[in-house]
């Protein structure tokens, strides 16, 4: 059985960060890559970042670019999303994704968790 599961998200104010992971399992992760995706109330399902199960390839969205970093731990089966300097926008459920490759699409990713919430106060 394939489960993906994501951390507690939380509530931080704006210009503070946190840190989610994905454990995954029920897997072969060296043919998976990992995606992140968030969904605002009333909004699609975004692209955050992706990442290679070997770690040599990421992708990011551009809106977090340079204040976002996705890391992955084989030894953890994990994939980690570091957020810095979050904004108010940036509110969201948070969503991993395992695919057969490093994809901006939702299309791409055949299993996902359940989803965690991320809330950026002003």
């Amino acid at each position: 059985q394939v489960q993906l599961v994501e951390s507690e998200g939380g509530l931080v104010t704006a210009g503070g960060s946190l840190k989610l992971s994905c454990v995954v399992s029920g897997l072969i992760f060296s043919t998976q890559s990992i995606g992140w995706f968030r969904q605002a109330p009333g909004k699609e399902r975004d692209f955050v970042a992706a990442i290679s199960w070997s770690g040599v390839n990421t992708k990011y969205a551009d809106s977090v670019k340079g204040r976002f970093t996705i890391s992955s731990d084989d030894a953890k089966n994990a994939v980690y999303l570091q957020m810095n300097s979050l904004k108010p926008g940036d509110t969201a459920v948070y969503y991993c994704a395992a695919g057969g490759g490093v994809r901006v699409v939702t299309t791409a990713y055949d299993y996902w968790g359940q989803g965690t919430q991320v809330t950026v106060s002003s």
